[in-house]
C-alpha cells in the first residue's frame, strides 16, 4: 500500500521535472508596422554607440548602452542617453534573451524607444525598433532594420507571419516620422 500512496505525489513532481528539460522557444512579438513604431514611441533618435555595461535589475540582466545623440526625431532627451536591452551577463552569470537585439560600439543607428514605468529606456518591439545607419548611393544613408527570426504575430488577427526587412533613405525616414506627427521633415 505505501507504494501507491506515494505515486500521486511523485507524478506531479516528475512532470514538472520533465517539463523542465523541454527546449522553449522563442519570443513571440506582436508584428510593428513603421507607424506602428512612430506613434508608439515615446522617443526616436538618431546616435552612436559609445559604451556598454550589463547590471541586474531585480531577477533580470540587461545591458545598458549609453548612446551619444545627433539627432531628435521625436520627444526629447539630452546630448546622451542610456538605453537598456535585456540580457548580458553580469556577476559571473548570463542571460540571454530571443530577439534581444545586439548594439556594437561605434554603431550608428535610429532607435524607437520607449520609457516604461521602471524608468528604464528600451527598443521598441526589440529588434523591430533597431534601424542600423550605412552610407548608401547617391541618395544618402540609408537605414535598415532587418527582419526578425522570431515568431511574429499579425495586430488583431493574432495569425503567425513573417517579417520582411526594410530599407529606406534616412531623409524618407525622417519625412514619415515628420508626416506621421504632423509636422515637417528635417532638412
Amino acid at each position: 500500500m505505501p507504494l501507491i500512496r506515494s505515486v500521486p505525489r511523485i507524478l506531479p513532481s516528475v512532470l514538472v521535472l520533465t517539463g523542465g528539460l523541454v527546449p522553449l522557444g522563442g519570443a513571440t512579438l506582436e508584428r510593428l508596422t513603421l507607424d506602428d513604431l512612430i506613434a508608439k514611441s515615446t522617443a526616436i533618435v538618431q546616435g552612436k554607440v559609445t559604451s556598454s555595461y550589463a547590471s541586474f535589475h531585480g531577477p533580470i540582466i540587461y545591458t545598458h548602452y549609453e548612446v551619444q545623440v545627433s539627432e531628435q526625431l521625436k520627444g526629447t532627451s539630452g546630448p546622451s542617453l542610456d538605453l537598456v536591452v535585456p540580457g548580458g551577463t553580469a556577476n559571473n552569470l548570463r542571460q540571454i534573451y530571443s530577439g534581444a537585439p545586439q548594439l556594437n560600439l561605434g554603431g550608428e543607428f535610429v532607435l524607437f524607444l520607449w520609457t516604461g514605468p521602471s524608468g528604464l529606456t528600451q527598443i521598441m518591439g526589440l529588434t523591430q525598433g533597431l534601424f542600423r545607419l550605412s552610407p548608401g548611393d547617391s541618395s544618402g544613408v540609408v537605414v535598415t532594420r532587418t527582419a526578425s527570426t522570431e515568431l511574429m504575430l499579425e495586430a488583431g488577427t493574432s495569425r503567425p507571419i513573417r517579417d520582411e526587412t526594410l530599407v529606406m533613405s534616412l531623409n524618407d525616414l525622417r519625412a514619415r516620422v515628420a508626416e506621421r506627427l504632423g509636422g515637417t521633415a528635417a532638412p
